[in-house]
């Protein structure tokens, strides 16, 4: 059996105490299993990397990116990672959480119930689906 890694327990305790304002919005909808019974997690390690939100049950990785975001290759190589790894991603930009987070919890929803699937690339909005391996 494997145990905790302290170092990674300890860095993630770390980022979930400087989280942003569109963060601490989204994860007071996603806490405690308020949005549809799903079950997120914050701050959680996956491989190397932190998952801002991630719902084990779905397989889904919710991030909450700033405008420093933009274009960037590390998240290029994580997005590719939490992939290969079995994971989707959900990238929202921080602004559309505060101005539009309704219809940022509506598009969760819809990844989670299965009902949106198909890769997706907007402005303010990336979905990075995992792909089906033969």
């Amino acid at each position: 059996m494997r145990g905790a890694n302290s170092s990674k327990t300890e860095r993630a305790r770390k980022l979930r105490q400087v989280e942003n304002d569109a963060e601490g919005l989204l994860w007071s909808e996603l806490r405690g299993r308020r949005l549809n019974g799903f079950k997120f997690v914050r701050q959680v390690p996956i491989g190397p990397y932190f998952a801002d939100f991630a719902c084990r049950e779905r397989m889904l990785v919710v991030e909450v990116d700033g405008s420093h975001h933009a274009d960037n290759a590390y998240d290029e190589r994580r997005n590719e990672f939490m992939n290969t790894n079995g994971w989707s991603v959900a990238r929202f930009w921080n602004t559309e959480v505060l101005r539009e987070l309704k219809s940022v919890l509506e598009t969760i929803v819809a990844i989670c119930d299965g009902r949106l699937v198909e890769r997706t690339h907007a402005t303010d909005f990336t979905f990075l689906p995992v792909t089906e391996r033969s």
